[in-house]
């Protein structure tokens, strides 16, 4: 029996943080606009197109912001507006269907197979949610209509900003072969420069390979590849995901040594757990410690005891405990931290296994 073909459309807004800057102060419009505080220890939520120009993107340190684009405008970030916008656009979202799946506050994945308001196709359905979010919002969105999530995430940053693309059944395999490899999500930098090791450049080199081999190579994450190669995703679109991971963290205002951080650790554990608090009767297993070192090296370190954390001081010194699975050198020095519970189970199961990760 033939299985019926999703149609998944994969919503993108464009620049969101800095377009929200953008249309709430007129005269920000046109110019390069960086979401971020000014200083040392400041890095970038948000670029507008008009600063990506120059190289600006964000996670960078706001001073190489700077340097690059010394006219840019920064402004600091107000998440309350962003998290209004991004609800805004999710009720657009829900009259077209119930199929709804938030990735962040812009960007969303919708099953629109059968939607709620009658289209002739799927491309259709995708121009009327952008219309709808560009009269009602100031905003615009991009988007990528494609059979599957893996296919409609790639094909709604072809023809940004304010563009869709559609990317049918019949098209994908010529689409795919001469796709650079660093276009599948999840292929970092690491691994892409092991692909290309492999003299693996395009998802059609990458399909050349069996599954055998990229099995022995890279275990889960080989199967994963072959599958995705041929543009396969069986994922369906899951509007009600449950929480992955609550967590708190912090840029410091000084670079400061592994030792110092115990205040700041309690501090975020505490934060992490009032988080939690709200999920209940889902209780997180595991305690994950997140630490960037001076050089912007991200190291995180994780544990799950026997049974959940019973409380933020439980958090905290399980995290603090941590510290000691960081194998740096003694002098080193750290100007971000952050404490996440992950691992959520519901409360009220009596049994838990425990595990070490």
């Amino acid at each position: 029996m033939t299985r019926a073909v999703r149609k998944i459309v994969h919503v993108d807004m464009d620049a969101f943080y800095a377009s929200v800057e953008q249309r709430d102060a007129p005269e920000l419009r046109g110019q390069p606009v960086v979401v971020a505080k000014r200083g040392a220890r400041s890095v970038v939520t948000a670029a507008s197109y008009e600063a990506r120009v120059f190289g600006v993107h964000s996670a960078m340190p706001a001073l190489r912001a700077e340097r690059l684009c010394p006219q840019a405008v920064f402004v600091d970030p107000d998440f309350a507006r962003y998290r209004a916008a991004s609800q805004q656009i999710r009720e657009i979202f829900h009259r077209y269907t119930e199929l709804v799946e938030p990735l962040s506050l812009d960007e969303a994945y919708l099953d629109v197979t059968r939607p709620r308001i009658p289209s002739p196709s799927a491309t259709e359905t995708a121009r009327a949610i952008r219309d709808a979010i560009r009269a009602e919002t100031g905003l615009t969105a991009s988007a990528g209509i494609a059979p599957n999530k893996f296919l409609a995430k790639i094909a709604s940053d072809w023809r940004k900003p304010d563009g869709q693309f559609v990317l049918p059944p019949h098209r994908v395999e010529a689409f795919l072969t001469a796709l650079d490899i660093g276009r599948i999500p999840g292929v970092g930098p690491k691994m892409k420069a092991r692909l290309t090791a492999m003299d693996v450049h395009t998802v059609g080199d990458l399909r050349a390979l069996g599954a055998p081999e990229l099995r022995e190579r890279f275990g889960r994450w080989g199967q994963r590849l072959h599958e995705l190669g041929r543009g396969v995703d069986e994922r369906p679109v899951q509007p009600r995901r449950p929480s992955v991971q609550v967590s708190s963290e912090d840029t410091l205002r000084e670079d400061l040594p592994l030792d110092a951080l115990t205040p700041h650790i309690e501090r975020l554990a505490a934060k992490a757990w009032a988080q939690q608090e709200k999920k209940r009767p889902r209780v997180a297993r595991t305690v994950v410690l997140k630490l960037k070192t001076a050089d912007f090296r991200i190291l995180t370190r994780s544990y799950t005891p026997p049974t959940p954390p019973a409380s933020a001081d439980e958090v905290a010194a399980i995290a603090g405990a941590l510290r000691g699975r960081v194998d740096q050198a003694v002098a080193s020095r750290y100007r971000l931290v952050g404490v996440g519970l992950s691992g959520f189970v519901d409360g009220r199961c009596t049994a838990v296994q425990p595990s070490l990760l």
